[in-house]
């Protein structure tokens, strides 16, 4: 599939809220956001999911794997190696931590093993307070490859169905075969939506009773919630790509999808957290919906107009990687600079994910945010620049 940059846009908004979140930002500002952010990014994953895969799973799954397993092993061992390290340079301590009270500790050799074990066989294991993002990693992962399963049985079974109405419609002129006739005829022109709607309503019933229930999938850490809404929302992104030549953007449908947002985030607060209820469960995915239409239109205009913030975007879009991995530890520039100016403890640094004094009345969020988003892209854009010269000046 070629470049689309409407969806690049969409996903460099996206990483720009979840870095706005995760930096302490106004209470109202967070609750909006928290709505819709993360589905964003299942939604525009589904996008560019394809039907081949079904035939192909191999290919698929490895490319999930490529994309998805490797850079969590990758980066979470990389943060655990460094752990007891920024103890030592006191970046984290046992005094402060985050906005509960919890803290994190210096990790034993036998931590250190247990940890390791559990990033490379459950994708879980990561250190919270360095890789607090991390957990979507797995659940992308998870997400993804279940969808393919599910569509691939969904589309075997509407398969079944149709040859079973072809078998009882053959050599049969009665008027009880119109009915037949119509239903396979639906099916033929709109199978790729049927399974597809088929895929999102099991995830949807799944994670609807895991949350009624308060069940667990035993095999998947924090146990499934988040893998199970994120099929869902990797089938609507699926889903929206079929229809997406027929949707009309206008400035007036982006107000009314900010407006059902906004109400749901001040009367049923939901967003994609693990320990979700089924109140919070049955409140997520309208406002999430409406917040990726929302921002899809948005995205939509700012493609027609290029620019500086144009190419900006698609750059952050197409590299959202290094800031899911880097932005907490780039918070850490404007902490010092937050202790400077406050004339804080400096162990206030170890605070999970900002500094927490006076987060509310002042607006360091705001360089937070621009430091969780600059600092990583600065490092991508330098690193691709001189990595050319530097592969020439040792080829020589």
């Amino acid at each position: 599939m070629p470049h689309n940059t409407v969806i690049s846009i969409c996903k460099a908004l996206a990483i720009i809220l979840m870095v706005i979140g995760h930096a302490d930002c106004p209470d109202a500002l967070g609750a909006f956001l928290y709505e819709f952010h993360m589905p964003l990014f299942f939604i525009t994953a589904g996008y560019f999911f394809s039907v081949r895969y079904i035939n192909d799973e191999a290919t698929f799954v490895k490319k999930r794997f490529k994309g998805l397993y490797l850079p969590f092993v990758t980066w979470s061992v990389f943060f655990l190696i460094l752990h007891n390290t920024m103890f030592d340079f006191g970046i984290l301590n046992e005094q402060y931590g985050n906005w509960t009270g919890g803290v994190t500790h210096p990790y034993s050799p036998h931590r250190i093993q247990q940890n390791l074990w559990t990033i490379l066989t459950a994708m879980g294991g990561y250190d919270e307070f360095l890789c607090g993002a991390f957990w979507f990693f797995r659940g992308l992962l998870v997400a993804s490859i279940g969808f393919l399963v599910c569509y691939k049985i969904s589309n075997r079974i509407i398969g079944w169905t149709d040859s079973t109405l072809q078998q009882h419609t053959a050599g049969n002129t009665t008027d009880n075969t119109t009915w037949s006739s119509r239903i396979r005829l639906v099916i033929c022109n709109h199978q790729t939506v049927i399974t597809t709607l088929l895929v999102c309503l099991i995830a949807l019933l799944l994670a609807g009773w895991k949350a009624y229930e308060g069940l667990r999938i035993i095999t998947l850490v924090q146990g499934g919630y988040r893998e199970l809404m994120g099929m869902f929302f990797f089938g609507c992104g699926f889903l929206f790509r079929q229809w997406e030549g027929h949707y009309k953007a206008t400035w007036w449908s982006t107000l009314g999808f900010g407006v059902v947002v906004w109400l749901f985030s001040h009367y049923l607060t939901a967003n994609m957290n693990w320990r979700s209820t089924y109140t919070q469960f049955l409140s997520l995915p309208i406002p999430a919906l409406c917040g990726f239409l929302m921002t899809y239109n948005i995205a939509r205009w700012l493609d027609r107009h290029p620019g500086r913030i144009h190419r900006f975007l698609v750059y952050c879009g197409d590299h959202t990687l290094p800031i899911f991995v880097f932005h907490i530890i780039s918070y850490k520039v404007i902490s010092l600079l937050k202790i400077a100016y406050y004339d804080l403890d400096f162990a206030q640094i170890g605070c999970h994910m900002v500094i927490h004094y006076n987060a509310k009345e002042d607006y360091f969020w705001i360089l937070y945010a621009i430091a969780g988003v600059g600092i990583p892209l600065g490092w991508t854009w330098c690193y691709h620049k001189l990595k050319p010269v530097l592969d020439g000046y040792i080829n020589r």
